[in-house]
């Protein structure tokens, strides 16, 4: 069965997405038949490579709210992420642009390794505080992930794989994805970080009803 997922590294609900989907597919009875893909979705593609603001600036910025609501929404995260394992340090944190890391996405998953960058790519991001778009940050993340570093700077000197992040991004409007994470599991669309729990009743849902089909 198909998973494919929208999500954006500059997302920290992404990054509890992304874990607690992985933690729904280890109890899934037919995970070893599950291909997963992550999607490229950007939530700011004029994103700055690095934002000077800090994270809470950042958020009374952009949604127009208090330091108090932007505090609250900051500790909604740190909770949600707090169970599913994810640590997430908005003092760090200062996510700018993601086109080139979505690149590197995409060479990762030809060579097998992107379920491995993407975890280190968020964990960089929301964990260490890494400067996501720059370069020798990204090539140096991406030979972690176990992928070639000449082949990793090739693509960032270059324009690789800059039509498949923009084809993933155009498909993700034609299926009216507005917000991320998205997971699209068979013939179901889910919103949002899920708890696990709700992502394995889905996939089971999903493996139901293409079992049936076939």
């Amino acid at each position: 069965m198909k998973v494919e997922i929208w999500s954006d590294i500059a997302c920290p609900w992404c990054y509890i997405g992304k874990r607690g989907f992985d933690l729904a597919l280890a109890r899934f009875e037919h995970r070893d038949e599950v291909d997963v893909r992550y999607r490229s979705f950007e939530l700011d593609p004029a994103a700055p490579a690095v934002r000077e603001l800090a994270y809470l600036d950042h958020l009374m910025a952009k949604y127009r709210i208090s330091v108090t609501a932007a505090n609250q929404m900051i500790d909604t995260m740190i909770e949600a992420g707090a169970r599913n394992g994810v640590v997430l340090r908005f003092d760090k944190a200062k996510p700018g642009n993601t086109f080139d890391a979505h690149r590197l996405l995409h060479l990762a998953f030809e060579r097998g390794m992107q379920l491995e960058l993407k975890d280190k790519l968020l964990r960089a991001t929301f964990t260490k505080g890494a400067p996501i778009a720059d370069h020798e940050v990204l090539v140096d993340i991406a030979a972690g992930a176990g992928l070639d570093h000449g082949e990793a700077q090739g693509v960032l000197e270059s324009d690789a794989y800059a039509a498949e992040v923009r084809a993933d991004e155009r498909r993700a409007a034609e299926l009216g994805i507005t917000s991320v994470p998205f997971f699209v599991l068979g013939g179901f669309g889910v919103a949002g970080a899920q708890p696990p729990e709700v992502l394995l009743r889905v996939l089971e849902k999903a493996w139901a009803e293409e079992a049936q089909a076939s």
